[in-house]
């Protein structure tokens, strides 16, 4: 497996956010992570947009499942527990959705505008165990660039 150098990927993707503006910059780094991190096949957003409900956002890879309930799947859980979720095999996950079964391996990561969940940043493998503690670190830190160069607030 490739190291994939985050630093670097944190100063591209802070970069490329030369808006504010929530759509364009989810759409961005959908775009980005898709591009730049090796072994995905889907990287997107899902946004709080009802209660209790994540709804489809801006993403790349396959047409996905919506609207997911907080109570249901790996992205639910993000939501829910509001603690990122790095899954190694989403099969043995019991309630997992899966919208397309070649992906074995997730990472989410819940995203808060105050004391609200705004959404999540989900990012999925055909490769189980794809995501190590390190990977983990630095999407987190990627999701912490986009968080700060975006505004996030959603319309009503």
């Amino acid at each position: 497996m490739m190291t994939v150098d985050y630093p670097l990927l944190a100063r591209q993707l802070a970069a490329l956010l030369d808006s504010r503006d929530w759509l364009t910059n989810s759409a961005q780094t959908a775009a980005f992570l898709m591009q730049e991190l090796p072994e995905l096949n889907w990287a997107g957003f899902y946004l709080q947009r009802e209660p209790e409900t994540l709804c489809l956002g801006p993403f790349q890879g396959k047409p996905a499942c919506h609207p997911i309930p907080f109570s249901k799947g790996v992205c639910g859980a993000a939501a829910r527990t509001r603690q990122t979720q790095r899954i190694d095999d989403v099969h043995a996950v019991a309630d997992h959705i899966a919208c397309d079964t070649a992906s074995n391996a997730e990472l989410v990561v819940p995203i808060l505008a105050g004391d609200r969940l705004w959404g999540v940043p989900d990012l999925d493998s055909p490769r189980r165990g794809r995501f190590s503690a390190d990977d983990q670190a630095g999407i987190e830190a990627l999701v912490a660039v986009f968080v700060e160069r975006t505004e996030l607030a959603l319309p009503a």
